[in-house]
């Protein structure tokens, strides 16, 4: 079904609203796959007789296909338009969650589990797009902290419905029902989603011509800077995801549905964060946020590695310190991708997908690390994640020392607020 186009600043305040929700939960597809089936981890090795840390394996593989997947969508969204791509991405994902349902052993899951990416990276990278055509660029991270209190909704959600549903069926009814949410979305997609952007059918898809446009979008030193600390940001997050079935049921011995209800109410965190940095965004400038929150996450990602260090294991000193942190990343999250997509308007597509996959890839490593040396210890967590977090501010310090307009920083946050040039590129 031919969408018609629709353009920025043409937009009923009705048609805004829903299209927003719509590219939520779009890119709450991707977050609910994970999130859904943590629960069922346990079970899952159960049938197929190997450890819980083995069925990690099926998270690495998602996340390795949602990184490659994106690089591959941004050019085909800057060639065919939003919509055809995301439609092919989605009926990806409705086929291989069903089949995933079917699978047999650990490396079945995990390769189904890729393909199933494939499909759900299609909205992550469609979502960033749209909201870069069809808002002002001073309105993107206050569209996209929407968009991630609607995404937000699915790591509170998820974890409770895939404990209810081992609680009274079997882990094969978690991919059901990942499909037939995904069978909604297509609907709404086809029939209610617009196109944001004109075909350009001079967009290049052959290997060489893209990749020298993802390295002309790399050396753009906004994006290189702001991507690299969001990947790193997002692998303490993908990290943290990794390795609470880990940290709640084994370390800590709690029930499944005790811990759906700590994992929600970290998701919580993430959301209230996303929420109140909409409120900031009205009084200061994306990076001045940016810079003050990465310090802040700076020291409570230290102070909890200092104190698993020393051997601490109480609950109640770890659990609000991750709380802190997913807060945190809630406020980062949304400014530091509007800040990487700023520099770019015909190539949004292709941007959006870049830094998407630089996090994809970041978070891949993270959870990795996470499934290998996460055994009997919290410290291999907790010490990636501060060494995500000071890596993190690195790329965000050189930024303020050497581009933002020339001003102290205390200068610049009373009187002078940086604000990112944007260059039609």
């Amino acid at each position: 079904m031919k969408a018609k186009l629709v353009e920025k600043n043409k937009m009923s305040k009705g048609r805004r609203v829903g299209i927003i929700l719509i590219l939520g939960l779009l890119i709450a597809v991707g977050p609910f796959s994970i999130d859904a089936y943590l629960p069922a981890f346990k079970q899952i090795a159960g049938d197929f007789k190997v450890d819980t840390s083995a069925i990690g394996l099926t998270l690495t593989t998602y996340f390795i296909g949602i990184g490659l997947g994106q690089l591959a969508y941004g050019p085909l969204m800057d060639r065919f338009g939003r919509r055809k791509p995301l439609i092919f991405g989605l009926i990806l994902y409705i086929s291989t969650s069903l089949l995933s349902a079917f699978a047999w052993d650990v490396l079945s899951l995990a390769t189904l589990r890729f393909f199933t990416s494939l499909g759900a990276c299609a909205g992550m990278v469609a979502s960033k797009a749209i909201v870069r055509d069809l808002f002002d660029e001073d309105k993107v991270a206050d569209v996209l902290s929407t968009l991630m209190l609607i995404m937000g909704i699915a790591p509170i959600i998820a974890p409770t419905i895939g404990g209810y549903v081992i609680a009274h069926y079997h882990w094969e009814m978690i991919f059901y029902g990942l499909a037939g949410f995904a069978s909604l979305m297509l609907f709404n997609v086809v029939f209610l989603l617009p196109e944001s952007t004109r075909p350009n059918p001079a967009a290049p898809l052959h290997p060489i011509p893209v990749l020298r446009e993802y390295w002309g979008i790399y050396r753009n030193h906004d994006f290189f800077l702001f991507s690299t600390a969001r990947g790193f940001v997002i692998g303490m997050l993908l990290g943290y995801v990794a390795a609470a079935p880990f940290i709640f049921l084994d370390f800590f011995g709690m029930s499944q549905e005790s811990f759906g209800y700590i994992f929600g109410s970290n998701a919580a965190g993430l959301i209230a964060g996303s929420q109140i940095n909409r409120l900031f965004l009205i009084r200061f400038t994306t990076f001045q946020i940016t810079y003050v929150v990465s310090t802040l996450l700076v020291l409570v990602s230290v102070i909890g590695f200092i104190y698993i260090l020393e051997d601490g294991d109480s609950f109640w000193m770890i659990y609000p310190t991750l709380f802190c942190m997913m807060t945190l990343i809630g406020f980062q999250n949304p400014n530091v991708t509007a800040l990487s997509l700023n520099p770019f308007t015909k190539r949004a597509g292709s941007a959006s997908a870049f830094v998407g996959a630089i996090s994809m890839i970041f978070g891949s490593l993270a959870s990795w690390f996470v499934a290998h040396y996460l055994t009997d210890s919290l410290l291999p967590l907790f010490a990636m994640l501060a060494g995500c977090a000071v890596l993190a501010h690195i790329a965000i310090e050189f930024f303020r020392r050497n581009y933002a307009q020339g001003y102290a920083f205390a200068k610049a946050f009373l009187k002078h607020p940086y604000q990112v040039k944007k260059r039609d590129q």
